[in-house]
């Protein structure tokens, strides 16, 4: 069974972060490992704070896993500081680790912070350039290019953008762009540059208060295919299905923005695997 690594924020109400990821991976067909980048302090309502460990915790966790697995995949959430973002870029250089996706988590859906400030600047420089795919929301996608993205036509420059700018520190990375347009006013269309054409992924919107944790599904997803041999654009489009699938039937649990199924159809070929 092929393994991916899921190094990211711990969700105590199991809808996000590491959670999510360990369930995505395993509704996939993949095992799942994690590190803990951080222990937030959450539910369905909101953020209400985190702990963080060190750096070197956050070594002393990734190192051993790295050492006994082979590891067919990354899935980066959450690196809160700039300490820990050198670790992980560390392992990963070190250890030659293949299908890196990097979902650019910096603020929460109810307005937290979840990285410094100093951090975010040193994530463009020192992470992205190992991403084979990055997986921002238009909010992000702003904060990381400087680029107003607001529809359709901001979403390909950011894309287009974020490429330029991880192929340019010169890695073997392939620095594949996904815009997520959640928040477009009309259907949910994500916008993949992939560093030589675009590649429109629409989907009708799902009217559902249940939206916890959809973007690590989303990126842990795409992880998980990768590293099962789908190519980009492909493992794109079935991760994105398999979230629809994971909305739809979403327990409707919490009172908030609650989960998301992930074993909405558990081994299914469709989305499991290729």
């Amino acid at each position: 069974m092929l393994t991916v690594i899921s190094i990211a924020g711990f969700d105590p109400s199991g809808g996000a972060g590491v959670l999510a990821d360990i369930k995505t991976f395993a509704a996939m067909g993949c095992f799942g490992a994690a590190a803990v980048t951080s222990l937030t302090f959450q539910n369905t309502i909101g953020v209400y704070g985190d702990w963080r460990p060190s750096a070197d915790i956050l070594r002393s966790q990734i190192e051993p896993l790295v050492d006994d697995f082979k590891i067919a995949a990354v899935k980066i959430g959450m690196v809160p500081t700039r300490e820990m973002i050198e670790v992980v870029a560390e392992i990963i250089e070190k250890n030659g680790l293949p299908n890196v996706v990097v979902d650019t988590v910096i603020r929460s859906s109810s307005g937290y912070d979840l990285i410094n400030a100093d951090a975010t600047g040193f994530l463009i420089e020192r992470l992205l350039p190992l991403a084979d795919v990055i997986t921002p929301n238009m909010s992000e996608a702003e904060r990381l290019t400087g680029l107003e993205v607001k529809d359709l036509d901001g979403m390909k420059r950011a894309a287009a953008r974020l490429h330029e700018m991880i192929i340019a520190a010169g890695k073997t990375a392939r620095g594949a762009a996904l815009v997520k347009g959640g928040h477009l006013a009309n259907d949910a269309t994500d916008i993949l540059f992939d560093g030589r054409e675009f590649h429109n992924f629409g989907a009708p919107k799902i009217a559902t208060r249940n939206t916890h944790g959809t973007g690590c599904t989303l990126s842990s997803a795409i992880a998980a295919l990768l590293a099962r041999g789908c190519e980009i654009p492909d493992a794109v489009a079935r991760a994105k299905r398999y979230l629809s699938e994971t909305l739809r039937a979403a327990p409707e649990i919490g009172h908030g923005a609650g989960p998301l199924n992930h074993f909405v159809n558990p081994g299914t070929p469709q989305t499991g695997a290729v």
